[in-house]
């Protein structure tokens, strides 16, 4: 039976919107509340945070909190590096989506010589550069930083030498230059993309299975699809962004929310087909935000729900 290590990373510098911080207590809290001993029941490790560095004066437009967010990311890609080298599986609770450059480079890390494919629930590609970005929040880059591509064809921001510079750093936390390959990455839910972002997924051919092909085909269909995709790949990484849920349906206790997403249900069952693939080695959640749920605790209550529910699976990778 796999040992599972619940990893706390609650880290918020990375998005526009402050609160994500809070969302492994408002999940915590779900728990109180079902009489659940979930978090007891774990061990866990709490990974430190830069969060007092919102009070600090934005130096970096296009690359915001840059130097903060690098040092999140190596410290989380060293304790998920520590977590597969003992043989455990990382389950990682983060803040902000910035954070899964730092996952997924502890992932390369602890298993340098194998091909990675990464499975990302999620309403948004996260593929810009603080060369592309509209905002400058990390949180929409992490896998611009992962494969290693500045998308310089379509770039629109004069970016600053410093921002390059801790830029260069992002790209090569734990092991230098690109972590996956963009063709062994496989979107499920995305939805509100920018140009820049669309011009990534055409130029790699990236599958963004949507909301609504998911329906239509199946998600045992569309999962079958996912692995032909990811055949050459040694093992994988799921990241699950909570709004990769339909906000109306749910709440929008998310940072970036966007409607005409999944139900949980279907979250749950796509979880739970990729498990059942024995090759995932890492599973993250992220962007719970309880300061902006307009249904009390109602989105961190529906993701414990899908925590809950695909714990058990985990243990049998």
């Amino acid at each position: 039976m796999k040992k599972i290590v619940l990893i706390k990373n609650r880290s918020d510098i990375g998005a526009g919107t402050r609160g994500s911080d809070l969302g492994i207590d408002a999940l915590e809290i779900a728990a109180i509340n079902q009489n659940d001993s979930f978090f007891q029941d774990l061990e866990h490790i709490d990974v430190e945070t830069h969060n007092e560095s919102i009070y600090n004066k934005v130096k970096n437009r296009f690359g915001k909190r840059i130097v903060h967010v690098v040092e999140q990311c190596e410290r989380l890609s060293e304790v998920v590096k520590e977590t597969l080298d003992l043989g455990a599986f990382p389950l990682v609770i983060s803040g902000d989506h910035s954070s899964a450059l730092g996952t997924i480079s502890g992932i390369k890390a602890a298993n340098p010589s194998k091909r990675l494919g990464v499975i990302w629930i999620d309403a948004h590609a996260d593929l810009h550069s603080p060369f592309t970005s509209p905002s400058g929040n990390i949180h929409g880059m992490p896998l611009g930083a992962a494969i290693n591509d500045d998308n310089l064809a379509h770039q629109v921001n004069d970016v600053t030498e410093t921002t390059r510079s801790h830029w260069e750093a992002m790209k090569n936390v734990a092991v230098k230059g690109q972590k996956v390959l963009a063709s062994d990455i496989v979107f499920f839910g995305v939805r509100d993309t920018e140009a820049a972002e669309e011009a990534q997924i055409e130029k790699y051919k990236i599958k963004n299975f949507s909301v609504a092909e998911t329906r239509f085909k199946g998600i045992s269909v569309c999962l079958e699809e996912c692995f032909n995709i990811l055949a050459d790949c040694d093992h994988y990484y799921i990241s699950f962004d909570v709004d990769s849920l339909d906000c109306d349906l749910v709440s929008y206790g998310t940072g970036t929310p966007v409607p005409k997403g999944f139900d949980h249900e279907e979250v749950i069952k796509l979880i739970k087909g990729l498990l059942a693939s024995q090759k995932v080695s890492c599973l993250e959640m992220v962007e719970i935000n309880p300061l902006l749920d307009n249904k009390g605790n109602k989105m961190a209550e529906t993701a414990f729900e899908v925590l809950k529910s695909v714990t058990a699976d985990i243990s049998l990778v």
